[in-house]
């Protein structure tokens, strides 16, 4: 069967593989063990006794390992590879093919059914295939003894070279065979680690250029005679005499380009370039940003030739740029410099990356003071560079909660310098006059009252550090928990307005009930997308909606209208369905997010241009109110040091019982009522005919009133006509805060600042009640149009839940109103529409018409 010669005999030859591994591998582990150290040149550092003896253990044991491996070794017959093959087919054909029939051989049944059976066998042993040999013998060297032997061999590979084997032949012919030969050299040029590039051997490269890192080291060995061979090199800084190389070896390194030659037999010579490290560079690539959590965010670039190893940014109060005013007008205890690490990348290439120096330092007693930022980089070799000062204003957390403002600056104040101690304790003990105007809750005026007895203590024997870091960490939890506190509170005002609601639909509430309820929930909810509108900075990027595939917009339409079907629902006595949508809603307010932004793809809403000028109109009066207040604390402080200086002849012991006395008093100055006696303005002669303080340098507080009441009465006359009691709402707000911003400017004018305070708070009340009926308008205009033109998901001519016409009538299965004729021929539809609406606005204005028919003209503005 010739099918079977080739599979037969490559399974021989892997039979002779396998024996020959299973006989031989203590043989070539041996070989392996003693090759790689002569490679490694280890015959030249060690004595001669030891060479010899692991020459001689060496021999022995591959003596050894060849006679155990040839006892027990067998060439495999052409019968053991058939039969191997034979075995590794079903029913061993081969063997069943050579067999004979041994029974019944004169049965002509029984003959033909053998000749069928050898026929089937015959046939099957077209299928044979060769058998791969076994070369696993783990059980034969469980301590992996030839993996170690195959490690060393390859590491000499790597690092030795197989001419250092040749002197062995020195330690068998003797010192002259080595001079009878000539002298031998051998060298490398090792760069220096960080440029991560490999190790040159100099036998290797021809004469000629030769370009490596300055820096890298030089390792000649010469094995020979005395004299054999010099050294020629300027490159080290050493000169160029000549220097024999003996039996040994030479090393130096390449500080300058220039030659190095080995001159003697086979010598060469190499035109050596030393490439320079490139010193790093570093930049600032974009300004720095900061988000309303005080987090700064400060991109840069960085760049080396072979990498930057590490990166410190330092920020250092730039002094010359602040503005000495209030408590910073004292000089200010040592601050040390900032120095933070900047990030690496943990995996890539160092030599260019783009990152970003993250922190958030509003704890820091720098932050939002005027700082200098500088960069600084560092590479393998030790070189340095850095960014010109940066000035900037270092970012720290906002708030808006002017009470807690308040308590921030005097935190600053006090890490300014500790001298401000008393002044500090002074205006905490002023805005905290009247604990039920700005308090929310008991816990945090007595905590502010703590604060000050905490102040007042260190005053005698003066405040170290210690006592310094506990008050600022107080004043810091109690500015914090005033600015978000405000949000907790209505988180949680909207929670008992979801328990109370689904209490009720547990319990079967009346309609009546059911409304109020329901009002509560719209009052609730209202009031939280205020507050979290109110801590959302327009544009900062923080609080964007996630862009994940779960993520999903909602506007307040929307809400507006899983609220009216809450209330449809349980109207109709369909109590589980509301309660599956009031789940639903309470998920939506706990993971909700304010965004500002262009609004969609959609076109804008009507107002949005009003509501983004309301919010600067708010901001900016709010900025007046601070410096009107800076203003009167100003005069304040003036009237404390001109009383100070009168009482300069009183005793110590004297005012620590005036301080005593007056501490005495939950609500007082440390003088008792002179506190307030003190404070008043135009005592100390601190304000001119035009309300401005002396300490102002931003212009008339009197004009910069004026100047925001005419933008707001423009802001006003720009309004667009939003239908619904909530737009008649807002534009009322906006009248009374106009008028408060008059009665500010006259109290300005007057000279008057405290009543100039309390009419601006009255405008900024008044302005953030407009702008929240504003918005509640913008959503139920967005409501009406949704409702008409099918948007959110609403097929066309299917009737909306609730919707009724005008009239105040159901508008029936259809939902549709109105006809679908041109009733008005050829005329301009857009115009027509803009008159019939100027007219329906100016008869819904006039007071003298009934009342039955301006409630009919504002439900159809509110409709169209």
């Amino acid at each position: 069967m010739r099918h079977l010669r080739l599979p037969v005999r490559l399974t021989r030859i892997g039979m002779l593989a396998e024996n020959a591994v299973r006989c031989f591998w203590p043989l070539w582990t041996i070989g392996f063990l003693c090759l790689a150290p002569l490679m490694m040149g280890w015959q030249d550092i060690l004595p001669l006794e030891v060479v010899w003896a692991f020459a001689g253990i060496g021999g022995v044991a591959f003596v050894a390992a060849l006679i155990w491996g040839q006892r027990r070794f067998h060439m495999p017959t052409t019968t053991e590879a058939l039969a191997r093959v034979d075995a590794a087919m079903p029913g061993r054909p081969i063997a069943a093919v050579a067999d004979v029939q041994a029974i019944g051989a004169s049965d002509p049944a029984s003959i033909a059914v053998w000749q069928a059976h050898v026929a089937r066998m015959a046939e099957r042993t077209k299928s044979a295939r060769a058998i791969e040999p076994d070369l696993r013998i783990a059980d034969r060297d469980p301590y992996g003894l030839r993996f170690i032997a195959v490690l060393f061999f390859v590491t000499a590979l790597l690092f030795g070279s197989f001419l250092r084997v040749a002197s062995v032949g020195d330690i068998v012919t003797g010192p002259s065979a080595a001079v009878a030969s000539g002298p031998i050299w051998e060298g490398w040029v090792e760069p220096p680690a960080y440029t991560g590039r490999p190790s040159l051997y100099l036998n290797d490269i021809p004469e000629g250029p030769l370009q490596v890192p300055a820096g890298s080291k030089v390792t000649l060995r010469v094995y020979g005679e005395d004299g054999g061979l010099s050294l020629i090199e300027d490159v080290s800084g050493r000169g160029e005499e000549a220097i024999p190389l003996a039996d040994g070896q030479q090393q130096f390194d390449i500080v300058y380009s220039g030659t190095l030659t080995l001159d003697g037999e086979n010598g060469r010579r190499w035109l050596v370039t030393a490439l320079a490290d490139e010193p790093p560079f570093v930049t600032l690539t974009e300004p720095i940003t900061a988000d309303a959590m005080g987090e700064m965010s400060q991109p840069f670039r960085a760049t080396d030739d072979y990498g930057i190893e590490s990166g410190t940014a330092t920020i250092e109060l730039d002094l010359a740029a602040v503005d000495r005013v209030y408590g910073l007008t004292t000089d200010p205890d040592p601050i040390d410099p900032l120095v933070l690490d900047l990030p690496m990348p943990f995996t890539g290439d160092r030599s260019e990356f783009d990152a970003f120096l993250v922190e958030n330092l509003s704890e820091h007693p720098l932050a939002n003071l005027p700082v200098t930022l500088q960069l600084e980089v560092t590479d393998a070799a030790g070189q340095t560079a850095t960014t010109a000062a940066e000035p900037l204003i270092l970012p720290g957390r906002r708030f808006f909660q002017p009470f807690a403002r308040a308590v921030i600056e005097q935190r600053r104040d006090l890490m300014w310098s500790r001298d401000n101690a008393r002044r500090v304790g002074q205006i905490l003990r002023a805005i905290s006059h009247r604990p039920d105007d700005i308090f929310t809750s008991e816990t945090m005026y007595l905590r502010l009252r703590t604060i000050i007895r905490r102040i007042d203590n260190t005053m005698p024997v003066g405040m170290d550090d210690e006592a310094e870091a506990e008050i600022v960490t107080a004043l810091w939890d109690l500015a914090i928990q005033l600015e978000d506190g405000r949000l907790a509170d209505a988180r949680e005002r909207l929670r008992r307005a979801q328990e109370r609601l689904e209490e009720a639909m547990r319990n079967g509430a009346s309609d009546a009930e059911i409304a109020e309820l329901m009002q509560e929930l719209r009052e609730a909810t209202n009031d939280y997308m205020r507050m979290l509108a109110e801590q959302a900075e327009p544009g900062d990027g923080t609080d964007q909606a996630d862009n994940s595939e779960n993520g999903m917009e909602m506007s307040m339409s929307d809400l507006q209208a899983m609220m009216d079907r809450i209330e449809e629902l349980m109207q109709e006595g369909r109590m589980a369905e509301a309660q599956a949508l009031m789940e639903e809603l309470n998920r939506l307010m706990e993971n909700m997010r304010v965004t500002q932004g262009e609004g969609g793809d959609g076109p804008p809403m009507p107002g949005e241009q009003s509501m983004q000028d309301l919010a600067e109109t708010l901001r900016d009066q709010q900025d007046l109110s601070d410096d009107a207040f800076r203003d009167l604390q100003e005069g304040f402080n003036q009237g404390q040091q001109g009383q100070q200086g009168q009482q300069q002849g009183q005793q110590p012991g004297q005012q620590q019982g005036q301080q005593g006395q007056g501490q005495q008093d939950g609500q007082q100055g440390p003088g008792g009522q002179q506190d307030g006696q003190q404070g008043q303005p135009g005592q100390g002669g601190q304000l001119g005919e035009d309300g401005q303080g002396s300490g102002s340098d931003q212009g008339s507080l009197t004009e910069r009133q004026q100047a925001l009441r005419q933008e707001l009465q423009r802001q006003r006359d720009g309004l667009p006509n939003l239908p619904g009691e909530a737009g008649e709402a807002a534009r009322g707000s906006l009248d009374r805060a106009e008028g408060a911003m008059e009665g500010a400017e006259e109290a300005l004018r007057g000279g008057d600042l405290a009543e100039a305070i309390d009419r601006q708070a009255e405008a900024l009340d008044a302005l953030r009640n407009g702008m929240r009926e504003l918005g509640q308008a913008m959503a139920e205009a967005q409501t009406g149009e949704t409702g008409q033109n099918g948007e959110q998901g609403e097929a066309a001519g299917r009737a909306v839940p609730g919707q009724r016409d005008p009239l105040g009538r159901e508008t029936g299965n259809t939902g549709q109103m109105g006809s679908d004729q041109n009733m008005l021929g050829g005329m301009d539809i857009n115009r027509r529409a803009a008159e019939l609406l100027d007219e329906i606005r100016r008869r819904s204005a006039e007071q003298e018409r009934p009342e039955v028919e301006r409630d009919y003209l504002r439900r159809l503005l509110g409709q169209f």
